[in-house]
């Protein structure tokens, strides 16, 4: 069986990584499997720094799509071409996307057109915006897919409402937590402050561009973030516009408040595993979170995997300065809700999906 697993930014890589490790298990006891990891990004991409696949022990992709740009209709155009020329040139039996970019939509599209097996991972999501582009992909990836592998019991229930056969779906688990269990115990201390100390500093981080986009609104919910954080330090890990526009809309009086560089994906899980709470507008990160039993806010009205509220350590404020000044002072006096481990986050996903691939080959 021949694998192509596609991967088509950053944190794709966490989720691919674990099916990498399982693949090649897989391999080693005589079974007839093996794979490409393909980037339709370019091989110097900034967010890849080079310790990436140190730290997920997986080798750098096979190939690199080069695709860079910035208008979505172009980059689903280039990466639809470039990926057709790779499946031209090898033989390949099944095609793995993940998540609900661009990217992953134009591969999703080529493979069926081809006539290739498609898997889906992380299937079955869905925010019911039909404005957001990333909801376009989710519905036709989940479409066009053969087998969709989710996360948990809703996202099961939506892949299924969508019109998709209930044998095609394998509610797998959360597959970031593979990689959480891999790495137990391997994270590194970040070099942010000798003072700081485990468990006394919450953390933030910030990417969703529309958050961005309203500086105004910005600017009151950071305020009542470092009010409400009653002297505790803020440690934000942020990259590029992220930081630009933080700093831009931070209080005058937020000494408190320390945007640092980007960390290597093992710092950053240490910062996490000992941070008093966390607050991000991230679904992975919310995810994580609840694996790791940490305090998590999220700044969106909505997020991917309920379980992470349901059951896990997550709640929503959405951009409402009030909710978020009121959940951070619950935070930080350590009044939180009890929460648990949603099923099947038990880190043991790649195998179940590897073990599908091969009995379906049967």
């Amino acid at each position: 069986m021949n694998i192509c697993i596609v991967a088509g930014a950053r944190p794709n890589f966490m989720k691919v990584a674990p099916i990498v490790h399982a693949i090649q298990r897989a391999a080693k006891e005589g079974k007839d499997i093996n794979f490409k990891l393909i980037y339709t990004g370019s091989e110097d991409d900034p967010t890849l720094e080079p310790s990436l696949f140190d730290d997920l022990e997986i080798a750098r992709p096979d190939m690199y799509l080069g695709v860079d740009c910035e208008n979505l209709n172009e980059l689903t155009g280039q990466v639809m071409s470039a990926f057709e020329k790779y499946l031209d040139a090898t033989p390949t039996d099944v095609v793995i996307v993940v998540d609900d970019l661009a990217s992953t939509m134009a591969a999703a599209i080529v493979t069926k057109k081809r006539g290739v097996c498609l898997a889906h991972l992380v299937a079955g999501t869905r925010s019911f915006d039909i404005n957001m582009p990333k909801e376009i992909n989710r519905l036709v990836i989940d479409g066009l897919s053969d087998l969709l592998f989710t996360a948990g019991i809703g996202s099961s229930s939506m892949a299924t409402r969508g019109g998709t056969d209930n044998a095609q779906v394998y509610m797998v688990g959360n597959i970031l937590m593979d990689t959480l269990r891999l790495n137990h115990g391997k994270e590194q201390r970040p070099a942010v402050s000798d003072d700081l100390k485990d468990g006394e500093y919450l953390m933030f981080t910030l990417n969703r561009k529309a958050l961005m986009a309203n500086e105004d609104n910005l600017k009151i919910m950071l305020a009542r973030l470092i009010e409400s954080a009653q002297s505790l330090p803020i440690i934000a890990p942020l990259r590029g516009a992220a930081a630009e526009v933080v700093e831009a809309c931070l209080p005058a009086d937020a000494e408190g408040f320390k945007i640092i560089n980007p960390l290597t994906y093992l710092e950053f899980g240490y910062l996490m595993e000992h941070a008093k709470g966390v607050i991000t507008d991230s679904g992975n990160v919310a995810e994580e979170a609840t694996f790791r039993q940490i305090p998590c806010i999220t700044l969106n009205s909505y997020t991917e995997h309920i379980e992470t509220v349901k059951v896990g350590t997550n709640v929503l404020v959405g951009e409402d300065a009030e909710l978020l000044g009121n959940s951070v002072s619950g935070m930080v006096n350590g009044q939180w809700k009890k929460a648990g481990i949603p099923e099947r986050w038990d880190g043991r996903s790649a195998e179940r999906i590897v073990q599908i691939l091969l009995d379906l080959r049967r």
